[in-house]
Formats: C-alpha cells, sequence, structure tokens
C-alpha cells in the first residue's frame, strides 16, 4: 500500500480500524471495575428476591380475613428485613411486617399502615381493604437464577455494577486496559511552569491527551518531551515496547521535515506504516503503523504537534481504537446526525471537521453551528465546542436547518 498518496478520512478510519482486537481480560474486584467493558456474559448466582418480601410497612393478612370490614385481627408477631417470622398465619391473625421484610406462610396480602388503627393491645383494626397480593413483591420479581442479566462489551456504569452485585459477584472478568505509551517530540517544547526562552512554547498537547486516553479506557505511560534525535526516540520506543505497550501515541514529528523523526525511526524498529497523510483540515499530519509480533502486536499513530490537530485527529481516530481495544466499541465515535445552526460554503479538497457548539433546538433536534473562525491555532475554540460537524470532500454549500454529519467531542459532555 502507498503511503504518499492524501488519504481520504473515511478510508483512514477504516485502516486504523481494521483487524484491532480487544486486549487480553483479568479479573477484578467490583471497586475497581467502574468504567470498565465485560468480557463475558454474567448469569445471575441468585434470585432477587429471594423471597416473597413485603413492598410497605403495615400488616401481613389473610384476605379471607378482612372480606368485611373493618376486621380486628390479633398481632402475633413481627416481619422485619433480616429478621422473619417464623410461623404461619392462621384465620383471624395479622403480622406487624416492615419493608424488605419476608411475608409470613399464610399471608397473601399486606395491608398498608396508614390503612389501620390500633385497637385493644395485640390487635389491628383493618379499615380499608386490598386486593389479594397487593404490595407483596413475589420471589423472583426481578430477576432469577441462571438468567442472563449483563452482555459481553458492556460498559460497566453505576447501575450495571449494582446489579452484578445484587447477582453475588464479588469480582468480575474485564478487558484489560489499553496501555497506551505518549510522548511529544520537539526541542521547542517546555513543561507548563516553566520559563520560557525564544522560540520555546508550552507542551499543552500532553495533558489534553492523558485526559483524553483516560476518558475512553486507556492507561496511560507518559513518557514526556523527547528529543528530536534518532537515538533518544529509538530509546523511548524501546522503553514503550518493553512495558508491553498496546499503542504508541506521538505528537509531533509526523511531517516529513528533516527533524520529523517519528516515522524513519519506527521504520528501523519494524513498524510497517499504513497511513503518512490525510485528507482533512485540521490534522493532515497523521501516521499509523503497527508493529507485528506472533504474541502482542503494537500499533503506533502519530499526531501533529498543533494541539488542534491532534485533539481533532485523536477524536476522529485513536478513540475509535482504543474503544475497540479496550472491549468496547467505537459507536461513541461514529457519525450521528444534527442539523446544521449556520449557512456554510462549499468546501475544497481536504474534508473538515469544524469545532461547533451543539444545543437541542425546540424538536429535539440537535443543533450543530460551527464557529466562524476555523484556525487550528485556537485551542480554546475547540474547548468551546461540543461537537465536530463533517464536511465531505468538495461538499456543496448547506443552509442553515440542513442536515449534517457530527462527531461528538470526548469529554464535552454530550452523550
Amino acid at each position: 500500500m502507498s503511503i504518499d498518496r492524501l488519504i481520504p478520512a473515511e478510508e483512514a478510519l477504516n485502516i486504523v480500524l481494521d483487524d484491532i482486537s480487544p486486549t487480553q481480560t483479568e479479573t477484578v474486584t467490583l471497586y475497581n471495575a467502574s468504567g470498565r467493558v465485560l468480557a463475558k456474559d454474567l448469569t445471575s448466582k441468585r434470585t432477587q428476591p429471594p423471597f416473597d418480601a413485603s413492598a410497605m410497612d403495615g400488616y401481613a393478612v389473610r384476605q379471607s380475613d378482612i372480606a368485611t370490614l373493618p376486621a380486628v385481627l390479633k398481632i402475633i408477631g413481627e416481619s422485619r428485613a433480616g429478621v422473619p417470622f417464623e410461623g404461619n398465619i392462621q384465620s383471624g391473625e395479622a403480622v406487624r411486617i416492615f419493608t424488605g421484610a419476608v411475608v409470613p406462610s399464610g399471608a397473601d396480602s399486606i395491608v398498608i399502615q396508614e390503612n389501620t388503627e390500633s385497637s385493644e393491645p395485640e390487635t389491628i383494626r383493618i379499615l380499608s381493604g386490598v386486593p389479594e397480593g397487593k404490595f407483596i413483591r413475589k420471589a423472583g420479581l426481578d430477576f432469577k437464577q441462571g438468567e442472563t442479566l449483563l452482555r459481553i462489551g458492556e460498559e460497566l456504569t453505576p447501575s450495571r455494577l449494582a446489579l452484578a452485585a445484587s447477582m453475588n459477584y464479588a469480582e468480575i472478568p474485564v478487558y484489560k486496559k489499553p496501555k497506551v505509551a505518549l510522548l511529544s517530540t520537539g526541542d521547542e517544547l517546555v513543561l507548563p511552569g516553566k520559563s520560557l526562552a525564544d522560540g520555546q512554547i508550552i507542551a499543552s498537547n500532553t495533558f489534553g491527551l492523558i485526559a483524553s486516553v483516560q476518558n475512553c479506557g486507556g492507561e496511560v505511560l507518559d513518557f514526556g518531551i523527547v528529543e528530536d534525535t534518532k537515538d533518544t526516540l529509538h530509546e523511548t520506543f524501546e522503553k514503550a515496547l518493553e512495558a508491553r505497550c498496546d499503542l504508541i501515541v506521538t505528537t509531533g514529528g509526523a511531517s516529513v521535515g528533516d527533524h520529523d523523526l517519528v516515522m524513519p525511526v519506527a521504520r528501523e524498529m519494524g513498524f510497517e506504516f499504513e497511513i503518512a497523510k490525510i485528507a482533512m483540515r485540521p490534522g493532515k499530519p497523521f501516521l499509523f503503523a503497527k508493529l507485528r509480533d506472533e504474541d502482542h502486536s503494537v500499533c503506533l499513530t502519530g499526531l501533529a504537534g498543533n494541539p488542534v490537530s491532534s485533539l481533532v485527529a485523536f477524536n476522529v481516530f485513536v478513540r475509535p481504537l482504543i474503544q475497540i481495544m479496550a472491549g468496547g466499541t467505537a459507536e461513541t465515535a461514529s457519525m450521528r446526525k444534527a442539523i446544521l445552526g449556520r449557512n456554510l460554503p462549499e468546501n475544497d479538497e481536504r474534508a473538515e471537521y469544524m469545532r461547533a457548539t451543539l444545543e437541542t433546538g425546540p424538536d429535539g433536534q440537535l443543533v450543530a453551528t460551527p464557529f466562524d473562525t476555523q484556525d487550528s491555532s485556537m485551542l480554546a475554540n475547540l474547548v468551546r465546542a461540543d461537537c465536530l460537524v463533517y464536511r465531505a470532500v468538495k461538499a456543496a454549500a448547506v443552509s442553515k436547518g440542513e442536515p449534517v454529519e457530527i462527531v461528538i467531542i470526548a469529554g464535552s459532555g454530550v452523550t
């Protein structure tokens, strides 16, 4: 495959995601499972509720005893959560019961306490009847033992973790977080908080990418700023490989200048490049390569040094790659539909991902409004953006209110 040509953005995404599979699996406790992806189906180890349980505070009674009202019944005991009544309710008897408690044998209904009044000692007057079975949660109402309730590939959200606990799982199998090595190249880069000499700039990419990797399920190994020398870059790549990284993400050095060393160094180490540049704006410089090994293959993505370009390319290409490695799907990074919030002219020969705000219109449709200025140097614009409006190569002019495709920006808060 020739990598000298400008590859269309849609084709590039297919190349990046081709033949990518989840990482290996591991078992983690529920305490450490939030946001992870389930590695196999889970069937319940128990029935919930495991017994007929009261849904209200009141009195467990027999329907035949409250056919005529008011009815005075003898209180023969109580049933509370964790301490059930052990006997059997006979005619003319009632058991004081609390929410979540076992319904005593012989009872078929629960009269809530608001529909009763105290009578003589150890008796209760029933003032209002209830249909048979009212306020009783039957055993297995929620789920039954052996029922498959959680599926492989599902993200472990708070509600799913609560369900797993209720199914009596203390540990669950998940896909391992893909290890992602991050490194920035450039002798001009300086970490935040340092003094800048002439010609130096702040290394802002690192921190946006660390958060981006973590947000989509990866484990970050930050190798910091790497000198623009072949030896130093080679040494850093070796360290990433020794750490068994699944993905190496570089920023800077992704073009073809004399000091752009990512491609030549990676090639010397055996990486096979499939993409060198993409017909898109921003983010034209973009490298993608694989180092294939019998037991562990590694991907490499080279992002532009420009912070906006790197973060846009991350959202479009790297985020779905990590999501698949983490056991999920690329759905969160796929195109969604919206309507346009302002007119746009015809596009040129490069696909464009325009930073835009996203609102919900009166009819419930998403409305995406691109910023007037899309210069790739404007990082503050990216912060204000919720999505990227996609414009295909040579896309015709489009008017406000017409449909467009968008990519939601990770961390924007939009779901």
